[in-house]
């Protein structure tokens, strides 16, 4: 499986995302680490990479704007496969417009890492439950 983590925006907290690429890779998956990223530009990397799992952080707020815009485009551009999640400071009443806007799952702070890991293998089982079907 393949995913691509970014940071949104201009956001300079890169920690959480060094951190999930980490953990992703640990766990077997084959990542794409971009950076700082606008959505025009995850969209287009995911365009070129097919990844099943985008998984983007904000820790300065920005994901309010940001991630329904990254949402929007990857329809648009017909990059339905890719699960999205969101990871940071998200504050809690911010995450019904998330999942509202198409993000599968949302890691606060303080979320264990092994409920990500378990989201991921999830994935996984429903992309070899696809190919054993096809």
């Amino acid at each position: 499986m393949k995913a691509i983590v970014a940071i949104l925006g201009l956001d300079s907290h890169w920690r959480g995302a060094v951190m999930v690429s980490r953990v992703l890779r640990e766990a077997g998956v084959e990542v794409v680490f971009l950076g700082n990223q606008f959505p025009a530009e995850l969209v287009a990397t995911a365009l070129q990479e097919d990844p099943r799992l985008i998984a983007v952080s904000s820790l300065s707020g920005n994901h309010a704007a940001l991630v329904p815009e990254l949402m929007r485009l990857l329809r648009e551009r017909g990059v339905a496969r890719a699960s999205v999640i969101v990871g940071g400071a998200i504050p809690p009443r911010d995450v019904p417009a998330l999942r509202a806007a198409g993000v599968a799952e949302v890691f606060g702070p303080g979320r264990p890492l092994d409920e990500l890991i378990a989201f991921v293998r999830r994935l996984a089982d429903e992309e070899r439950s696809r190919a054993a079907v096809h």
